[in-house]
């Protein structure tokens, strides 16, 4: 690659980064005022580009017309944005972070459904920008007008923001309220209104970002999920609530993956190395070793992301009578079934895949709910106790006895590993860590063709025939009930409460002698190897695995159950995988927008039911406190 390559390949690495600023920017604002962890940003961000596709449709293809279009649909998102805030988010800035993630991945779902309904599921391409639909010969090469339209509009969009954080009173109110928002209610500003037009500010710049994106990628209703985790990449980089921290770490992953093209197959050391796969993951990579050095990001402040972090919980209690006889009557449903598969056959297929999403969801609560340690990347553990147990069988031929034991002890060296850098770190930054670790992993597997078959996964990986159908049903049900039940006990062990005592209070905790890093960090293991070991039972019961398993989704997925069931409630994540995994079932038997349902119902329950489903009940069958 020579250098008139290589500059070429850098103004297109500007070029997204325009882009990718503002949507980071926008995301970096709400976070800074609101602290909410907003999951739906990069649906606004899908939005936009519709928006734009439809708008410039109707008022033609003029320049003004082209302009008005991505104008109005930046709008129109900031709008949709405000209404968000107001209706729904509104009623939640005292509900835990973790409540409020919900709550904004409901939004998720409900948005893809809409963008479905409204323009329907084949991608929409539109049309190049007037006027700048040519290109200029830059060094033998030939660089996109528009390409270097938005090289110009990234800075200047930096330079408004600049100026209206630092220059008008409206700005120096939103710095306020990121450094200290109680001060600030106390001083008479109105928060309310503040923290809408906050949320609408950053709604537009996601709008925006989509809209000028019509002429260079089509729309479509992947684009929520894939913007946001680069989203959450360059907010977390540059600093949380950093706008300046924002545009520097888009800058640096938009180069990092421009040269990751520009470089293409090279030979290191006699080596030939692909340098084109990296761009699946490098800026994951490079947010691992920002956060490993600098936790805070490039440039931002511990002061400027503080939050009411290990708020002490209410003490855990053994269960009710009552507690027992409904847990006693539901692992006797679930132990009948094989009785009655020949009245309903598919009933011990969807029981199998709860039992499975039953154990995935108790190891996340066992770091998440007791030792305060949120993953947003806790599929990679699944996903590695599946492939471990795949490769085991197919490579080596060792059957089901050899992969109980050794697939969960991969999943569980990669979470020492992974853990003894996450461990250093605390909510949303430690999230992103995990996030980053998994995508590195994932990446791996997708890419990695002769070992793990790449996109195609594995397949023909089947349990020894005495343990078909129903045994191997069976077989199920009597592991996750006594891993589910050791849990339960290690939650009153010392290790229980060592754990708990960190999460509530880590310098009381440290002061009276307990280790908090080295416990966090033997939970870490544990979870990840319980994991690891949902992967192996999965494997055995599908007879294949892809990457899909350790998908961001995935990991979102066992969020979800966690919170829905209830992380303050030892029973939580087994309601919240029963309860997640029968819903997603049904619904998508009854529509084709089962998403959007199911976003309503998750909206309804954090709203009505805040403390989860088995927080809930359980408050009226629970014994009253100890004195």
């Amino acid at each position: 690659m020579n250098l008139s390559g290589l500059f070429v390949h850098f103004l297109n690495g500007m070029a997204e980064a325009s882009s990718l600023f503002l949507v980071a920017a926008g995301l970096s604002l709400i976070f800074g005022v609101s602290r909410i962890v907003n999951f739906a940003h990069g649906s606004l961000y899908m939005l936009g580009i519709y928006g734009a596709y439809s708008l410039v449709a109707v008022l033609g293809g003029s320049v003004a017309g082209f302009w008005l279009g991505v104008l109005l649909a930046a709008l129109a998102v900031g709008g949709l944005g405000a209404l968000v805030e107001m209706t729904l988010l509104r009623r939640i800035y005292r509900a835990p972070e973790m409540f409020q993630l919900l709550a904004t991945f409901g939004l998720v779902l409900i948005f893809n459904d809409m963008a479905h309904w409204l323009w329907g599921p084949d991608d929409l391409l539109g049309p190049l920008a007037p006027g700048l639909s040519g290109s200029v010969q830059i060094a033998g090469r030939y660089v996109p007008d528009y390409d270097l339209a938005l090289i110009l509009i990234g800075p200047l969009m930096l330079l408004l923001l600049w100026m209206l954080l630092t220059r008008t009173r409206w700005g120096v109110l939103i710095r306020a309220a990121t450094q200290d928002r109680e001060m600030l209610g106390a001083l008479g500003v109105n928060q309310a209104w503040l923290f809408t037009g906050v949320f609408a500010l950053g709604a537009c710049l996601a709008g925006l970002g989509g809209a000028l994106q019509l002429p260079r990628q089509p729309a479509n209703l992947a684009l929520d999920l894939s913007v946001i985790g680069d989203a959450f990449v360059v907010v977390v980089v540059g600093g949380m609530g950093s706008i300046p921290g924002a545009w520097l770490a888009a800058l640096i992953i938009a180069q990092l993956k421009a040269l990751c093209i520009a470089l293409g197959v090279i030979e290191i050391f006699g080596v030939p190395v692909a340098f084109p796969k990296l761009t699946l993951v490098v800026e994951f990579i490079f947010m691992a070793i920002v956060l490993v050095f600098k936790p805070w990001g490039l440039m931002g402040r511990p002061m400027s992301v503080a939050r009411a972090m290990g708020t002490p919980e209410a003490p855990l209690r053994p269960a009710t009578p009552l507690m027992g006889w409904l847990a006693f009557g539901a692992v006797a449903c679930f132990a009948v079934l094989p009785w009655l598969s020949g009245t309903f056959p598919y009933a011990m297929v969807l029981a199998q895949d709860i039992l499975v999403a039953v154990l995935f969801a108790v190891s996340l609560h066992f770091m998440m709910g007791l030792g305060g340690m949120t993953s947003f990347g806790h599929a990679a553990y699944f996903g590695l106790g599946a492939y471990a147990a795949a490769l085991l069988f197919r490579s080596l031929g060792l059957g089901l006895d050899v992969s109980l034991l050794v697939a969960p002890m991969v999943a569980g060296l990669a979470a020492a590993v992974f853990g003894a850098f996450c461990v250093r770190l605390s909510g949303v930054y430690l999230a992103m860590l995990t996030l980053a670790f998994a995508q590195i992993v994932w990446s791996v597997v997708y890419q990695w063709d002769e070992v793990t078959g790449g996109s195609n996964g594995i397949v023909g990986v089947w349990p020894p025939d005495a343990l078909n159908g129903a045994s191997y049903y069976m077989f199920t049900l009597a592991l996750v009930l006594a891993l589910v039940l050791l849990v339960r006990r290690s939650a009153f062990s010392p290790f229980g409460y060592a754990l708990r005592a960190g999460r509530d209070s880590p310098a009381r905790a440290q002061a009276i002698g307990i280790p908090v890093k080295r416990v966090q960090w033997v939970a870490f293991v544990l979870a990840g190897a319980m994991a690891g070991l949902a992967g192996v039972l999965f494997v055995f019961s599908k007879g294949s695995t892809s990457p899909e398993v350790m998908t961001v989704g995935k990991s979102v997925d066992g969020l979800v159950m966690v919170l829905l069931g209830g992380i303050q409630a030892l029973a939580g994540p087994v309601a919240g995988a029963i309860g997640f995994t029968l819903m997603q079932d049904y619904f998508v038997g009854i529509t084709q927008y089962w998403r959007a349902l199911f976003g309503a119902v998750i909206l309804l329950i954090v709203l009505v039911f805040p403390q989860g489903i088995a927080g809930f009940f359980g408050r009226f069958i629970q014994r009253s406190p100890s004195p």
